[in-house]
């Protein structure tokens, strides 16, 4: 005779490995977790900005990235974008987007600093690598959702790395889809009538004879608190600044061809000076 309590205590420790190696798979990944209101995505590289961390001056890398799996953000011109950084609420149109978490990595230099992953909608990603503007604002509010989700400050003389996408490794994203969404969809606001003021501005030579070799211009901004309030668009024969909210907008020509990736702009507080240096192609 087989004792009923020996095949009862074999029986429940079998469910017990059965429970413990599920347990294990799930936490090394290989067994995905059913959960409804949210799922994982493996988004694709697109550029990588290079910034710094304010009061620190510490190296930021912001590697902005694609997937099919966010939603589009509403659809809106290059001409009502210009509007919409003019008007006094401009986060009333908001790009949905996925922020990671942040990670440590290794520069060029093999100094250590910190990259965070943003995602945003495959289609949206590539309408802003055609227009500089629509980049500039990508690049904008990547940066204003890493600042209000980690209590960031984040300097705007950033800069797009030309030869690499991303820093680091792709890694997955948990992304919710039902409750309370992380991704949003909000309408843009109805027309804004604000009128905004064209600033006070110099165009600089340099030197001031011979072949040019910097296009310098000083921008007046009285009213404008810190740089985090301007989008600036650097072509290369153009320069448009818009200063939110509806404070300036300048949309300049200018007879220069200009290097638009090694352009800098700082922004003095105490002055309110914006001054744009760009290194001239030529003339």
């Amino acid at each position: 005779m087989t004792d009923s309590s020996l095949l009862t205590s074999e029986l429940e420790l079998q469910q017990q490995e059965e429970l413990y190696q599920q347990l294990l798979l799930q936490t090394m990944g290989k067994m995905p977790t059913e959960n409804p209101d949210s799922k994982v995505i493996r988004p694709q590289p697109g550029m990588c900005v290079k910034t710094l961390s304010e009061p620190g001056r510490q190296k930021v890398f912001v590697n902005i990235c694609q997937s099919n799996s966010v939603p589009l953000p509403p659809e809106i011109s290059r001409e009502d974008l210009v509007e919409l950084l003019q008007s006094e609420d401009p986060s009333g149109y908001r790009v949905p987007m996925s922020l990671g978490e942040p990670h440590t990595e290794l520069d060029n230099n093999s100094q250590g600093c910190t990259a965070y992953d943003v995602v945003v909608n495959q289609e949206f990603f590539q309408k802003c690598q055609e227009d500089p503007l629509f980049q500039q604002f990508v690049i904008l509010v990547s940066m204003e959702g890493l600042e209000n989700k980690y209590n960031l400050e984040l300097s705007r003389d950033w800069k797009v790395l030309k030869n690499r996408k991303f820093l680091g490794s792709v890694s997955e994203q948990n992304i919710r889809t039902k409750s309370r969404p992380v991704i949003q969809e909000l309408q843009p606001p109805e027309d804004s009538t604000a009128p905004a003021t064209r600033p006070e501005f110099t165009l600089l030579v340099e030197p001031p004879a011979g072949d040019a070799e910097y296009l310098i211009a000083e921008i007046q901004l009285p009213g404008v608190p810190s740089s985090r309030s301007l989008v600036l668009d650097v072509g290369e024969d153009r320069l448009v600044l818009t200063a939110r909210p509806s404070l300036f907008h300048l949309d300049v020509f200018h007879a220069f061809l200009v290097d638009q990736e090694n352009s800098v702009a700082q922004f003095n507080n105490k002055t309110q000076v914006l001054t744009v240096t760009m290194p001239v192609v030529s003339s």
